[in-house]
């Protein structure tokens, strides 16, 4: 597969990236190394290689939700920097 420098360059627009002739004839070739790269990596046979799902030794640590101590509703609304009708009070976002 030949990444062109067009379509680079049509990229770049969708982006709203400014290339010059320059830039997108490097990016060009680099993405069609890549690319070709990815299709040679298709080629390899690995059939008895085990997929890679973990490599850190990490592992979830699982517990059960229980409820413990926790504010009421008034505690929580003192907390609060501004409070309206019983609510918490936050600035609009348009």
């Amino acid at each position: 597969m030949k990444i062109t420098e067009k379509e680079v360059n049509h990229l770049a627009e969708l982006a709203c990236l400014s290339l010059d002739k320059e830039e997108s004839r490097a990016l060009s070739y680099d993405l069609d190394n890549i690319v070709n790269y990815f299709g040679e990596m298709n080629e390899l046979d690995t059939t008895d290689v085990e997929p890679t799902y973990q490599v850190t030794g990490l592992s979830n640590v699982w517990r059960e939700d229980e409820v413990g101590e926790h504010l009421g509703r008034e505690e929580l609304l003192d907390l609060a920097p501004a409070k309206r009708d019983n609510c918490v009070e936050v600035p609009k976002v348009l």
